[in-house]
């Protein structure tokens, strides 16, 4: 977690092994057990945050019911995430240059699992006018999206503020306008 909060306050390249340790109380030398080397502890970084981030958004997706809700429900929840997780949105959007193999695992991570998530609601007639073989590239859309929305809103919120109003009713009109009724 300290390597985290580091990285998320002074970037991957001023995180030094000393800021990492100083931040975690331990002697300089007892990183070495853990990781062969500062550039090996970012390679785990974040894929490791990015599951405890998509953990944490499943669980409070629990028990909702289609793939609309469920949307909703994890849109609200990862703005929530990084609200209170600052450090991740650094964490993850420095990695594709200073940390790629974990960039590229993480969002190969994400995407597989939305894909897989289309799938089931495009299998139970949710998401309809769009190609089993089209639903990869419908993932890489709803990310991207979402992405920005974040960037944009979490720049301007302060912690704790809460999610715009807006945010959530116009991504899901988007949402449900271009996947529920899309014709091809």
């Amino acid at each position: 977690m300290s390597a985290a909060h580091v990285v998320g306050e002074v970037g991957y390249r001023d995180a030094s092994i000393h800021r990492i340790t100083d931040h975690a109380g331990m002697a300089q030398g007892t990183f070495y057990l853990y990781f062969e080397s500062r550039q090996a502890l970012f390679d785990e970084l974040l894929p490791h945050f990015g599951l405890h981030m998509i953990e944490y958004v499943r669980q409070r997706a629990h028990g909702a019911k289609g793939f609309f809700e469920v949307e909703e429900i994890g849109a609200r929840t990862v703005f929530e995430y990084l609200s209170d997780n600052p450090w991740f949105w650094r964490v993850m959007n420095e990695s594709e240059v200073e940390a790629p193999k974990a960039w590229a695992l993480h969002h190969s991570v994400v995407i597989k699992q939305y894909t897989k998530f289309l799938r089931r609601a495009h299998d139970e007639g949710e998401i309809q006018g769009y190609a089993r073989s089209e639903l990869s590239t419908l993932a890489y859309l709803l990310v991207a999206a979402r992405d920005y929305l974040y960037l944009h809103h979490l720049a301007k919120a302060r912690r704790g503020t809460g999610i715009p109003k807006t945010f959530i009713k116009t991504y899901m009109r988007f949402v449900r306008n271009g996947l529920a009724a899309a014709k091809s």
